[in-house]
C-alpha cells in the first residue's frame, strides 16, 4: 500500500460526466430525434459545466492532469453532469417522483446513455478510474438488467443508490423486500452499493427556506439509510453486500453506532413496561439480528470520507481504519483540489503509515478492484511523501483559497465549518 517513499493516493469521491450533447452517441437510435428536440432547448443550470472549468468533468487528458499534480493516482467517479432527458444532476433528479411510464423510459435511456460514456471514459485510464453504475429502480427487474450491462462493459465502481424519499414513487422503506433483487445482483456480481451525500432526502420545494433545510436535513437521511439497512435487516440477510456512505463526514458514525447499540441491547431485554429505556418489545424484529449494528458496520459498510478532518481521522479506532476511504471531491468548488496532498497532510498528521496507506489507497483498492501494484509507478512520480504526510502541514501557511474546502475547516481564516457538501448537484446556484 506505500510506494517506496510515497503512499497510493485513490480518490473515492470524484465527479464527472459527458458534455450534454457529448452522451448523444450512447443513446439508443430510438431516442436520438427526442434527444435532439430537448437539448436544443435546454439550458445547463450549472456554472461548473460552462466556460474553462467545464471540461474537467469530461475531457481525460486534462483529468489526469489535474489529479496527478494534486498526487492522487485513481479515481471513483460519480455522476456530475446532466445526462439526457433530466431537468438537473440526476443526483437531484432521481429524487422526484416518475410522472408516466414515458418518463421513466426516457430516464432510463439517459441514465444508459451515462453509463456507456462512463465505461468509455474509464477505458482511456486504464485501471486508474472506476465509475458507479446508475439505475432507476422503479422497475428493478429493468435496473438488474442495467446493472449487468454495465459491469459487463467494465464498470466496477459499484451502484449509486437512488434516493428513495417519500414522494419518489419507490418504497421509501430499503429494507422493503421490493429491493431483495438489488441487493442480491450485487453481492452475486461482487460490487458495491454506494449512498452518497444528498441523494436520499426530499426536495421539498424551491423556496430558499427548501434549499436551507434540505442542507440541514441532509445526514439525517443519510443516517436513516444506514438504520434500514441495518436495523431493518438488509445486512443479516445479505452478509456478503458491501456499503459505501460517501461525502457524509465521519465524526458521526461512532455516536450513530453506539446509540443504534444501546437500543439493540435495550429492545431484547425490554419488558415493554414504563420506566425502561427502551419500551419497545423487538422480539420479532431484533431477535432476527445475529450482530449488534456495530458489528454490521465493521463487517459489511465503509465510508467515503470527503472531507476528513484531522478530529475525525482520531476517531479512526472507532469507526474503523479499514471502514475509512479519502476522497477528494474533484472537480467541484469545495473540493480539496489543488490542495489535496496539503489535505492529506494535514489530516493524517501523526498518523502511522500503515494505517495512513489504508485509508488513502488500501481499503479502496480492496473495494473497487483497484491493483496497487499497477498504480505503484504513477505514485512513484506523484504520490505525497510518507515523511512528509506523517510530519503534517501548518494551514496558515497555504493560499487563502484553500479555505475553500471543509478539509481545513477551523484551520484557517475563513474555511468552511460545515461538511453539508456540494450545493451545486443538488440544484442551487
Amino acid at each position: 500500500m506505500v510506494s517506496a517513499d510515497r503512499h497510493i493516493v485513490i480518490s473515492v469521491d470524484c465527479h464527472g460526466g459527458a458534455p450534454l450533447t457529448g452522451y448523444r452517441d450512447y443513446l439508443e437510435s430510438s431516442y436520438l430525434e427526442e434527444f435532439d428536440r430537448w437539448a436544443a432547448t435546454y439550458e445547463i443550470p450549472y456554472e461548473d459545466m460552462k466556460g474553462e472549468d467545464g471540461s474537467r468533468n469530461w475531457d481525460s487528458d486534462r483529468r489526469l492532469k489535474d489529479l496527478e499534480n494534486d498526487g492522487i493516482v485513481a479515481e471513483v467517479l460519480y455522476p456530475n453532469t446532466v445526462p439526457p432527458f433530466f431537468s438537473t444532476s440526476s443526483l437531484a433528479s432521481g429524487q422526484a417522483a416518475v410522472r408516466n411510464t414515458e418518463e421513466l423510459c426516457r430516464r432510463r435511456a439517459g441514465l444508459q446513455a451515462h453509463n456507456r460514456w462512463a465505461a468509455d471514459f474509464c477505458s482511456m485510464a486504464k485501471g486508474r478510474r472506476a465509475a458507479v453504475i446508475q439505475v432507476m429502480l422503479h422497475d428493478i427487474d429493468a435496473a438488474i438488467d442495467d446493472i449487468r450491462a454495465a459491469v459487463d462493459s467494465g464498470l466496477r465502481g459499484g451502484v449509486l443508490l437512488p434516493g428513495a424519499p417519500p414522494g419518489s414513487g419507490l418504497p421509501p422503506l430499503y429494507y422493503h423486500d421490493y429491493y431483495g433483487p438489488l441487493w442480491e445482483t450485487c453481492v452475486e456480481l461482487g460490487i458495491p452499493i454506494n449512498c452518497h451525500s444528498g441523494g436520499s432526502g426530499p426536495r421539498t420545494g424551491d423556496r430558499p427556506e427548501d434549499d436551507m433545510f434540505f442542507l440541514m436535513d441532509m445526514k439525517w437521511w443519510d443516517q436513516r439509510t444506514l438504520r434500514h439497512l441495518i436495523l431493518g435487516g438488509v445486512l443479516e440477510r445479505y452478509p456478503e453486500l458491501k456499503v459505501v456512505f460517501t461525502e457524509v463526514g465521519v465524526g458521526w458514525i461512532p455516536a450513530l453506532l453506539k446509540s443504534m447499540d444501546r437500543f439493540f441491547d435495550s429492545a431484547r431485554t425490554s419488558t415493554g413496561l414504563a420506566g425502561e429505556d427502551v419500551t419497545y418489545r423487538g422480539s420479532h424484529v431484533i431477535d432476527q439480528l445475529s450482530l449488534r449494528p456495530s458489528e454490521y458496520w465493521q463487517r459489511q459498510c465503509y465510508v467515503g470520507a470527503s472531507f476528513l478532518h484531522p478530529s475525525e481521522t482520531a476517531k479512526r479506532g472507532l469507526v474503523g481504519v479499514d471502514k475509512i476511504m479519502w476522497g477528494s471531491d474533484y472537480p467541484h468548488v469545495e473540493a480539496s483540489f489543488p490542495y489535496s496532498k496539503e489535505a492529506i497532510r494535514f489530516a493524517f498528521a501523526g498518523v502511522p503509515a500503515d494505517e495512513a496507506a489504508s485509508m488513502l489507497a488500501g481499503n479502496a483498492a480492496d473495494l473497487y478492484g483497484f491493483s496497487l501494484d499497477e498504480l505503484r509507478s504513477a505514485a512513484e512520480r506523484i504520490g505525497p511523501g510518507r515523511e512528509e504526510v506523517a510530519a503534517g502541514v501548518d494551514p496558515s501557511t497555504l493560499p487563502p483559497d484553500a479555505a475553500k474546502c471543509p478539509a481545513f475547516a477551523g484551520a484557517m481564516p475563513g474555511a468552511a465549518l460545515t461538511q453539508m457538501g456540494d450545493n451545486r448537484k443538488f440544484g442551487e446556484q
